[in-house]
């Protein structure tokens, strides 16, 4: 998804002093030359006409930007100095003394700059913080407000794109048909249900991106459907606004889209009903959690044990369903899934082999022991379910 670059910039500038044409030279941490910016489209009014100098006081090296094309060509996304975030409202070093709950720490909202662009190579590449140091040129020239709409249509335009890009990518199976019936989905193999899992993946990122990307903004509800590409869900929201009557599939596309996934969940009776291996997977998932407490942040080995434990656990609860309906998962649905599952356990091994050693106490190397121990059996179990399947 996007490339965001706060933490591993060292300093850089953005100009806008050419009506239409927006520079730029970035120099980021672990790279002898700068990235160089040459977009089509301009800055939001506060930075139009300008050059802004900005310098990031506490850098970090991320080995990933290697992959960053030097050549940073393509279209400006939304680039300002106003933007509005929320920071702690504590110094540093007392929010590092003092372990926080996320709705304890007290927070004050502060400009923050927000500079995006579309890169024809990398796609979509971000910074936003609210910590560098700036320095903002005089104005070249004045952008209205009627320019300003503009551009920032242009730019929603631009994102729109971008994740239609990312749900459907070059390349995508043109034979993933989308109205097939039921009777159809359920002889679907487990290749092609990989398939549509995948595509499945890639539009709850693109969605988890644009949420992140317009929560703030007081019109985040159509701005939202308008980059999904959910046009007729845009339409009845447009209808909704003015007061229409809505036919009974808009009643239901509004209500449906609203309800939130925890609702939906339990909605559905038999899903109370979980299968042994979804609940050794849950406990599995929990103990990992007891097991590192509040210190699991601060470890990528962790995070990803943990993240993947998660996983297992969610994906098994979705399709290991005990029930006596005709709504089951089709059978090449859960041989992808479990396949899935599977690799996670896999890589959550390996987490645990590194982890083993690094622990300074017994104890602890003696839980995280009886954690790897119980991957082995869940995976196991899982190993056994897709022989079953496959046999029947």
């Amino acid at each position: 998804m996007a490339w965001q670059l706060e933490e591993v910039v060292e300093h850089g500038f953005i100009d806008n002093t050419v009506e239409g044409f927006t520079t730029g030279k970035i120099w980021l941490k672990g790279r002898d030359e700068p990235l160089m910016l040459s977009l089509q489209g301009d800055c939001w009014r506060d930075l139009a006409g300008t050059i802004l100098e900005f310098e990031n006081p506490t850098p970090r090296l991320i080995p990933d930007v290697s992959e960053l094309d030097t050549e940073q060509n393509g279209l400006v996304g939304d680039m300002t100095a106003s933007i509005k975030i929320a920071v702690p409202d504590l110094p540093p070093e007392e929010i590092m003394e003092t372990e926080w709950h996320s709705d304890e720490l007290p927070l004050k909202w502060q400009n923050s700059i927000y500079l995006e662009w579309f890169s024809e190579i990398n796609g979509r590449v971000l910074i936003e913080s609210a910590d560098y140091q700036l320095k903002i040129s005089p104005t070249r020239w004045v952008m209205d407000e009627d320019q300003e709409q503009a551009q920032k249509l242009a730019n929603l335009s631009a994102m729109r794109d971008f994740i239609a890009h990312v749900i459907e990518p070059e390349g995508s199976n043109p034979f993933l048909d989308q109205d097939q019936s039921d009777s159809e989905m359920q002889e679907l193999d487990e290749y092609a249900w990989e398939l549509r899992l995948q595509e499945s993946e890639r539009l709850s990122e693109a969605y988890q991106e644009t949420i992140e990307k317009y929560m703030f903004d007081e019109q985040h509800e159509q701005k939202e459907a308008f980059v999904m590409g959910w046009d007729s869900l845009l339409a009845a929201m447009a209808k909704y606004e003015e007061s229409e009557e809505l036919d009974l599939d808009e009643e239901k596309e509004l209500s449906d889209f609203w309800k939130s996934d925890e609702e939906e969940f339990y909605e559905e009776e038999w899903l109370q009903q979980n299968h042994p291996l979804q609940v050794k997977a849950q406990d599995l998932s929990l103990r990992c959690f007891e097991l590192f407490g509040s210190d699991y942040e601060e470890d990528e080995l962790v995070q990803d044990l943990i993240s993947r434990l998660t996983q297992v656990s969610a994906r098994l609860s979705w399709v290991l369903i005990q029930n006596d309906q005709d709504d089951k998962p089709a059978p090449g649905l859960i041989l992808a899934v479990l396949k899935r599952c599977l690799n996670w356990l896999n890589l959550s091994v390996g987490n645990c082999y590194q982890l083993i050693p690094s622990s300074e106490h017994a104890h602890h190397r003696a839980a995280l022991q009886s954690l790897l121990s119980q991957i082995f059996v869940v995976r196991d179990g899982i190993t056994e379910l897709r022989r079953e399947l496959k046999r029947s």
